[in-house]
């Protein structure tokens, strides 16, 4: 029974990892893996419950505090016992309890604009994860596009190479009837190897960019990682619309480093608030109860009388009498534990106020340091807004450039292939030479290249401007 349950789960663990070296990944699958299992990313949330506690801590702090001690102890040798007050020789026995608390009434508000700096904090360690998720998805959607540009690429490079191999056949057999040269064949065939080498290449470009993007996933196999390829087109696609400044307005509300920037500002807003309650006194009100037990503690435990003579007298008659007075006898015990406890019982309430009058420039250097911190994180936020600027003016920059590129480079590949077609029939009646039928070839191929370049760098900057619009990051039209 045992031997079946082990080969049923090493089958389905074997297919479990079949299934997931199989899949193909979308890029929102790409994405939402990323997310769920980035190892980095769980970091990055762990500082934010770690925010969290930071918070719920300056908020327990406006509770009284209470603190208590017990001690149970003995003494040998000559002390004074804090109880009685007398000397003790022998061996003593004693309990202390003891109870505190103590509350803060005021001390400048800097409790209250402690919790409030927590606050913020917690809401700008909050927006720092949101920004690593959405660098972490752009990317993933750069590298997901550079393996659907390999791909084309690989596309259209064996495409070439299957036009060189059929054109190096039918020379083949020119050469061997005698109609051309040989020299002609041998231009075709260092044309043949440099094409077979730039399909290598691209392949294994290809095979780098899988490779990238599955490590980007943090996939425990990369072995037949592989992703959907949608259907890509910008010929339908219109030209960008809106301003950079639109695209800016937006994002500058809504992008998360621009808000933990904001609320960085204000948490040292709120710090200087802190430093400037430095300033003020503080009042507290605090509380005890304490009470013990000794063993030199003692109490009479029985008296006896006794009638000592003290001298004699005579009485009128002239007679000697004996003279008494009355005397005792005692004997003593330890005060009983609870009798001790109950009277040694204190208590004790007191306000207590702190007026600060100098320590050392100490408060002055705090505000002072406050106050550059106001003024850092200032120039921080309008650094992160103007770096945003500048990006979004740049990916809009390059979209335009990109979409007027792609179609003068369309027109160029259309132009190319007609004239590679033209090149192609003289050459097949041999009317051109094969250099310049290479050089159609390679102009054809330039042109092509030039047509996917564009495309997806258009692709990868509307997508990109779209995400700082509030469009989720997605290749399906």
């Amino acid at each position: 029974m045992k031997r079946k349950t082990l080969i049923v789960l090493i089958f389905a663990g074997f297919l479990a990892s079949f299934t997931q070296a199989q899949q193909v990944w979308t890029l929102e699958q790409c994405i939402n893996h990323a997310l769920t299992n980035n190892l980095q990313l769980k970091q990055q949330l762990l500082l934010v419950e770690s925010v969290k506690a930071d918070l719920l801590q300056s908020k327990v702090d406006l509770l009284p505090g209470i603190t208590g001690n017990a001690s149970h102890a003995y003494n040998y040798g000559q002390t004074i016992d804090r109880y009685t007050n007398q000397f003790a020789t022998s061996k003593v026995q004693s309990n202390n309890f003891y109870l505190q608390s103590g509350v803060t009434l005021f001390n400048g508000f800097q409790k209250l604009n402690l919790i409030k700096q927590n606050q913020l904090n917690l809401l700008a360690s909050e927006q720092d994860a949101d920004k690593y998720m959405n660098d972490m998805s752009i990317n993933i959607a750069t590298f997901y596009l550079q393996v659907l540009f390999y791909k084309e690429l690989v596309q259209i490079r064996g495409n070439q190479l299957d036009i060189t191999r059929q054109q190096k056949q039918r020379m083949q057999k020119m050469v061997d009837a005698g109609s051309i040269a040989a020299g002609d064949l041998f231009t075709i065939e260092a044309q043949l190897a440099g094409e077979e080498s730039a399909l290598v290449s691209a392949e294994n470009d290809l095979e780098i960019s899988l490779l990238t993007l599955s490590q980007l996933l943090d996939l425990p196999s990369t072995d037949g990682f592989d992703i959907v390829v949608p259907a890509l087109s910008v010929e339908n696609e219109p030209e960008i619309t809106g301003s950079p400044d639109q695209v800016y307005t937006y994002a500058r509300e809504h992008m998360p480093e621009i808000k933990a920037a904001e609320f960085r500002l204000q948490s040292s807003e709120r710090q200087l608030a802190r430093a400037k309650g430095t300033y003020y006194p503080s009042l507290a009100l605090s509380g005890s109860w304490g009470t013990g037990y000794s063993g030199a503690s003692q109490i009479i435990d029985q008296q006896t009388p006794i009638n000592p003579i003290i001298g004699y007298a005579l009485n009128p008659a002239g007679e000697n009498y004996e003279v008494y007075t009355y005397a005792y006898n005692y004997t003593y015990k330890t005060k009983a534990w609870s009798d001790q406890i109950k009277d040694n019982n204190n208590q004790t309430i007191g306000l207590y106020l702190t007026i600060p009058i100098l320590n050392g420039w100490q408060t002055r250097t705090m505000v002072k340091k406050a106050r550059l911190s106001v003024e850092s994180s200032r120039l921080d936020l309008e650094l992160q807004q103007m770096m945003l600027r500048k990006t979004i003016q740049q990916a809009w920059s390059d979209a335009r450039a990109s979409y007027k590129n792609y179609g003068a480079s369309t027109k160029k590949q259309d132009a190319t292939r007609e004239a590679f077609r033209y090149a192609e029939q003289k050459f097949n009646v041999g009317v051109m030479n094969s250099v310049d039928y290479n050089n159609a070839k390679k102009d054809m191929t330039n042109a092509e290249s030039e047509v996917l370049q564009s495309k997806f760098d258009y692709i990868f900057k509307t997508t990109v401007l779209d995400f700082y619009i509030g469009k989720p990051l997605s290749l399906n039209n």
